[in-house]
């Protein structure tokens, strides 16, 4: 982190964000699978409803540690008493079945690249592109993760530069703009969300 502040800190940008912002530091999960399941249950409603349902969900579950196989097993009754949504139990378990199937309990990920991760995990329905990115940020703490499809980071974005684009061209002038930043654009999206946060 120490190496990625001095990097950015060469930019005005970052040398303001870094003294006025502080980061926010996210609580892991157990492992990937645990990581993409908890995901699941964050998608789309406030973190305080997902708190609850989560919390619920790993007491019905014996505790935060459970298997692939428990949660092929649990049924869809218990998961409901959860606060889980049909949507949301259907891509728990598409998330169990699908390591299974591959094994993946026991990979090790830090032999892949991000976009082997992106590739394999999105395979799995209810499993996109921003939900690996965040788990390659925060989980598997990769330092050149940039979420150009963000709503956070593209507002930010077009604040601080001035951007009246969207989508496809904002993106692409997304990552022009981040080139420099190489490779620590894990930091500068987490000091993009803090300016965020602060306007």
């Amino acid at each position: 982190m120490s190496k990625g502040i001095q990097h950015l800190k060469q930019f005005s940008l970052f040398k303001n964000l870094i003294e006025n912002y502080s980061i926010s530091m996210f609580e892991k999960q157990v492992s990937v699978f645990h990581e993409l399941v908890a995901a699941i249950v964050y998608q789309q409603i406030s973190v305080a409803a997902a708190d609850n349902i989560h919390k619920r969900f790993l007491i019905k579950m014996g505790g935060n540690i459970y298997s692939v196989d428990e949660l092929i097993e649990v049924s869809e009754e218990e998961m409901q008493e959860c606060g889980l949504s049909k949507q949301k139990r259907g891509y728990m378990k598409n998330i169990a079945h699908f390591f299974k199937e591959h094994d993946l309990e026991i990979m090790n990920w830090d032999d892949l690249s991000d976009e082997e991760i992106i590739e394999l995990l999105t395979k799995i329905k209810g499993v996109g592109e921003w939900t690996v990115q965040m788990l390659l940020l925060f989980f598997l703490e990769r330092q050149d993760v940039f979420p150009v499809k963000d709503l956070g980071v593209q507002i930010a974005m077009k604040g601080i530069f001035k951007l009246d684009l969207e989508k496809k061209i904002l993106e692409k002038k997304m990552i022009e703009i981040s080139e420099p930043w190489k490779p620590y654009r894990s930091l500068a999206t987490k000091y993009l969300w803090a300016w965020k946060r602060a306007h």
